[in-house]
C-alpha cells in the first residue's frame, strides 16, 4: 500500500485550491468568509483529491478484471466524512497545519460539517464500516444507497415528547464531499402491464412500465486507510424524466405542470417513509424497488462494459443484500436476464442464484419483512410472474426433501396465504442466495435453530456467520485521539490497520504509571461530553461520577425501559433508605423513536420527564442525574463513546443480532453490563468473565420461563424495590398536576405481559450494577478492568469481518493500487 496523498501533497497549492473554491464556489472573501464558508472550500479542495483517485481506481483495469461486491444496503450512516478521510489520506496534520496558517483551527472547522443523514442505526453504521474495511483492504466494492433528502428526521424534545422534523442535511450549499455522476443515470419503471408476444415461435412476456422515473447518482468516496484506493458510494436520488409541463403552465395548471416533479421527489425524499397507511407502504416499495432496480442496472453496466459475458457474472461479481430491504434485486435481475437479455429461464437462475447473498439482521419475526401480493402486482406485475415462478420450482424441490408434508410447504413457501397474501421478502432471500449469514455466533445458531430451521435442514451449508465489527480508523484512531497516541506509544501504529496487534496492551494493564495515563485520558473524554452537555441543554454534571450509557435506536427488546427502573431503583433508595450509598453516577440515554411506533415514543416521553425530576430534586441530584441527548447521530456517538464508564446493553436474550456500539464501547475502555446476547456473548470469552457484567436470563432461560407460562405479577410482587420502583411511574412524581401520564409505561409491563421479560430481570439487572459501583471505587481494579477491554477486543474489527466474507462467502482478492 502506498501512502499517495501524504507523497504528493503541495501545502501551498492546497491553500490556493481553499481559496479559490471559497471566492468562486461560495462567492465570499477571505477577509469576511464565514467559518462555515471556510469549512466548505476547504472540503471542497479536499474532495478534489479524492476524485482523481476514484476516477482512476474505477478505471484501473485490474479492477474491471477481478471479482466484486455490490453491497445493497437501504442505509449507510456514514457520519462525518472530513476527519476521517483526512486519516485514511495521512494528512490530517498537514492540512491542520495549511488550515492554521490561513487563519483557522482544523478542529474547529470540523464542527461545521454536518452528518449525512443517510441511515438510522446500527445496519447503516455496519455497512460504513464495512465500506471502510473493504476500503482499507483494497477488495474491489461499490456500495449502492439512496441519495435521500431529508434521512429520517431531526429529533428534538418538547415537555419531553420526541418531536420530528426534516434533517435538511445537505444544507443549502450541498454536501461538499458528493460528486453528481449523470452519465450513469438509470431509467426505472413502476405499475404498467405485462406484454405477451412471439419471438421466433417462442411465446416471451415484456414488462411495459407505465410511468418512468430517472435514477441520478451521487458518489461519495471510500477512501482506503494509507493507500490510492477510493470505492464508490453510489447514492441514487429520485429525479423526474420531464420534471415541468410548458403546456400545462401555459393553461394555468401551475401544480399539474411540476406534478411528474413531485412524485418522483417523494421516492428519496425520507429514509422509511412511515407505512402504517397504504400510501406509505406503496412509497415504501416503490423506495426499494428503485434502488434496487437502479444498482442492478448499475453493476450490469460496468460488468458489460468490461466485456464479460452474462454466464460468468457469478465469477465477476456478488450481490450482498444487507437485511432484507434490496431483496426485490432478486426478481429484478432475473427479469433483465430473461427479458431483456434473451436467457432461458433455467441459465438466468444459475446465474441469479450464484451471485447473490444475504445478511440477516433481525430473530424478530414481526421485523421480517412481507409485502402484499396486491400491492406488488399492481406496482409490479412483472416481478409478481417471476416471484410466482421462483417458488413454484422452489416448492418442487421441499416436496422432494418432505413428500406430503404440506405442513412444510406452507412455513416455507415466498407466499403466505392467509385473507391477504403476502410475499414473505426472507424467504425469497434464502432461497435466492447461495450464502445466508447471521451477525454472530449465537444470532447465527438462533437463524439456523429457530428462524429458519427447515431452509437449513434443505440447504444445509448455506446459512454461515460472519460476526459483525466496527472500523478502528473511526471509532478509536478519530473519536479518541488522545487514547490512539497513548496505545501507538507502547506498541506502534499498525494497530490501526490490524487491530489484532492491540492485544499487546495486556502487558500494561497492572501498569500504575500506564493506569494513571489511561484514566486522564477517559476523565478528559468524560470532560468533553460534560462540556458539550453544559452548553447544549444547560445541565452541569461531574466527571467524578460512573458515566453509564445506553445509545441506540429506542424499542421495546433494546430495553431502554429496563434500564430506567433501575434509575427508578436508585431514586427510590437515596430518597428512603438512609443506609443507602451509592458512588455518583449520571445515566446517558440517546436513541429516536420511530414516529409510528407508540410505546417506544412513550418510554422517551417516561425518561424525559423522570430525568427533568431527578436533575432538579437537590436531595439526590449530586448522586444521581440523567441525560436524553436529542438527535442521536454518529458524531454524537463519537463525543459520548470514548466517555462511557458503562456500556449498556441490556436486550432480551435471542432478540439483538449482535450490536456494534458494545464492540465500540468496550475498543474505548467502557465496561459491558449485559445480557447473554447477540455479539455479548463472544465479547465476553475475548474479556473474560471478571471483565464484564452479565446479568439475567440466557436464551434457554427465556424460552423455559415462556413455556412454563410467563407472569410479570409474580415478579411484581415478590420485590418490594421492584414494586416500589414501578409505583413511581403512577400518579404525578414526575408530571406535577397530570396523574398517570407515565401509565402507559406501567402497563406495558404489567397489563401488556412485558413480552420482553424486564421485570424477570429485574433483580439480576440490580446485582450487576451494584458489583460495578463496588468495583469503581477501587479505581486500580477498574483500570486494570478497562485497559483489559480494549486489549480483549481486537477480533472485532469490521477489517477481520471483511475477511470472513472475502474467504467465506465473496471470494473475492484484494488489488493493491
Amino acid at each position: 500500500m502506498k501512502l499517495n496523498q501524504q507523497k504528493k501533497f503541495d501545502k501551498a497549492q492546497f491553500k490556493n485550491n481553499v481559496k479559490r473554491h471559497l471566492t468562486s464556489t461560495y462567492v465570499q472573501t477571505v477577509e469576511k468568509a464565514s467559518p462555515r464558508a471556510w469549512y466548505l472550500a476547504m472540503a471542497r479542495a479536499l474532495s478534489e483529491l479524492t476524485a482523481f483517485d476514484l476516477l482512476e481506481t474505477e478505471n484501473d483495469i485490474r479492477i474491471k478484471n477481478s471479482k466484486s461486491v455490490n453491497y445493497l444496503s437501504l442505509e449507510f450512516l456514514v457520519g462525518r466524512l472530513t476527519g476521517n478521510n483526512l486519516i485514511s489520506m495521512g494528512i490530517y496534520t498537514q492540512i491542520s497545519e495549511a488550515m492554521e496558517e490561513l487563519g483557522h483551527s482544523l478542529s474547529d472547522l470540523l464542527e461545521q460539517e454536518r452528518d449525512p443523514s443517510l441511515g438510522n442505526g446500527g445496519l447503516g453504521r455496519l455497512a460504513a464500516c464495512f465500506m471502510d474495511s473493504c476500503a482499507a483492504q483494497e477488495y474491489p466494492t461499490v456500495g449502492y444507497g439512496l441519495h435521500y433528502e431529508y434521512g429520517l428526521f431531526k429529533q428534538s424534545f418538547i415537555d419531553g415528547q420526541q418531536q420530528e422534523s426534516p434533517d435538511a442535511w445537505q444544507g443549502v450549499e450541498g454536501y461538499p464531499w458528493e460528486i453528481a455522476r449523470p452519465q450513469l443515470a438509470q431509467q426505472i419503471g413502476f405499475y404498467g402491464q405485462v406484454d405477451i408476444y412471439q419471438d421466433q415461435g417462442r411465446e416471451r412476456r415484456r414488462w411495459v412500465p407505465g410511468m418512468f422515473v430517472k435514477a441520478m447518482p451521487w458518489d461519495l468516496p471510500i477512501v482506503g486507510y494509507q493507500s490510492e484506493t477510493v470505492y464508490p458510494l453510489r447514492l441514487w436520488e429520485c429525479q423526474a424524466i420531464a420534471p415541468f409541463s410548458l403546456e400545462s403552465f401555459n393553461n394555468g395548471d401551475y401544480f399539474d405542470a411540476q406534478k411528474s416533479l413531485i412524485d418522483a421527489g417523494n421516492i428519496t425524499k425520507v429514509l422509511y417513509p412511515n407505512d402504517n397507511h397504504e400510501k406509505g407502504k406503496t412509497l415504501r416499495l416503490m423506495q426499494q424497488y428503485f434502488h434496487s432496480a437502479a444498482s442492478i442496472a448499475d453493476m450490469l453496466r460496468r460488468y458489460e462494459a468490461a466485456g464479460h459475458p452474462l454466464r460468468l457474472l457469478p465469477d465477476y461479481e456478488t450481490i450482498q443484500l444487507n437485511d432484507t430491504h434490496p431483496a426485490i434485486a432478486i426478481p429484478e435481475l432475473m427479469r433483465v436476464l430473461v427479458d431483456e437479455r434473451d436467457l432461458s429461464w433455467d441459465e438466468a437462475w444459475s446465474i441469479c442464484a450464484k451471485t447473490f447473498a444475504y445478511t440477516n439482521h433481525t430473530l424478530l419475526p414481526e421485523a421480517l419483512e412481507t409485502w402484499s401480493e396486491s400491492l406488488i402486482q399492481r406496482l409490479l406485475p412483472r416481478h409478481m410472474e417471476i416471484i410466482y415462478r421462483i417458488n413454484y420450482q422452489f416448492l418442487s424441490e421441499v416436496r422432494q426433501k418432505w413428500p406430503g408434508d404440506v405442513g412444510k410447504q406452507q412455513k416455507l413457501s415466498i407466499i403466505e396465504e392467509g385473507v391477504h397474501r403476502m410475499v414473505r421478502m426472507a424467504n425469497l432471500c434464502v432461497v435466492g442466495s447461495y450464502a445466508v449469514n447471521g451477525v454472530a455466533a449465537l444470532h447465527t445458531a438462533l437463524v439456523k435453530k429457530d428462524l429458519f430451521p427447515e431452509f437449513d435442514a434443505l440447504y444445509p451449508e448455506r446459512i454461515r456467520n460472519v460476526t459483525n465489527g466496527v472500523t478502528p480508523r473511526r471509532w478509536l484512531k478519530f473519536c479518541n485521539p488522545g487514547l490512539s497516541a497513548l496505545i501507538s506509544d507502547k506498541i506502534g501504529d499498525e494497530w490501526t490497520g490490524e487491530l489484532e496487534q492491540i492485544s499487546q496492551l495486556a502487558v500494561y494493564a497492572d501498569d500504575p504509571a500506564f493506569q494513571q495515563s489511561y484514566l486522564a485520558i477517559k476523565r478528559g473524554n468524560k470532560q468533553r461530553l460534560a462540556d458539550w452537555v453544559m452548553a447544549h441543554l444547560g445541565i452541569e454534571i461531574s466527571t467524578d461520577a460512573i458515566f453509564d450509557v445506553q445509545i441506540k435506536r429506542l424499542h421495546e427488546y433494546k430495553r431502554q425501559h429496563l434500564n430506567l427502573l433501575h434509575i427508578l431503583s436508585l431514586y427510590h433508595r437515596l430518597l428512603h433508605d438512609p443506609e443507602f450509598d451509592m458512588v455518583p453516577r449520571v445515566f446517558f440515554f440517546a436513541a429516536k423513536a420511530a414516529p409510528g411506533y407508540y410505546l417506544a415514543k412513550e418510554i422517551i416521553y417516561a425518561i424525559n420527564k423522570i430525568a427533568q425530576t431527578i436533575n432538579n430534586d437537590e436531595r439526590v441530584n449530586q448522586q444521581l442525574k440523567v441525560i436524553f441527548i436529542p438527535d442521536y447521530r454518529v458524531s454524537m456517538a463519537e463525543i459520548i463513546i470514548p466517555a462511557a464508564d458503562v456500556s449498556e446493553q441490556i436486550s432480551t436474550a435471542g432478540k439483538e443480532a449482535s450490536g456494534t456500539g458494545n464492540m465500540k464501547m468496550a475498543l474505548n475502555g467502557a465496561l459491558t453490563v449485559g445480557t447473554m446476547d447477540g455479539a455479548n456473548v463472544e465479547i465476553r470469552e475475548e474479556v473474560g468473565d471478571e471483565n464484564i457484567y452479565i446479568f439475567g436470563l440466557d436464551v434457554a432461560g427465556v424460552t423455559a420461563l415462556k413455556a412454563q407460562g410467563y407472569n410479570p405479577f409474580d415478579y411484581y410482587y415478590a420485590d418490594p424495590l421492584l414494586k416500589s420502583s414501578m409505583e413511581l411511574l403512577m400518579g404525578e412524581t414526575f408530571t406535577p398536576g397530570q396523574p398517570d401520564k407515565l401509565r402507559v409505561v406501567y402497563d406495558s409491563l404489567l397489563d401488556g405481559g412485558d413480552p420482553y421479560l424486564c421485570l424477570a430481570d429485574f433483580s439480576s439487572y440490580v446485582k450487576a450494577h451494584e458489583a460495578i459501583d463496588a468495583q469503581y471505587r477501587d479505581q486500580q481494579g477498574w483500570a486494570r478492568k478497562t485497559i483489559l477491554n480494549t486489549a480483549s477486543v481486537g477480533k472485532f474489527t469490521s477489517d477481520r469481518s471483511i475477511r470472513d466474507y472475502v474467504e467465506n462467502i465473496w471470494h473475492l482478492k484484494a488489488v493493491h493500487r
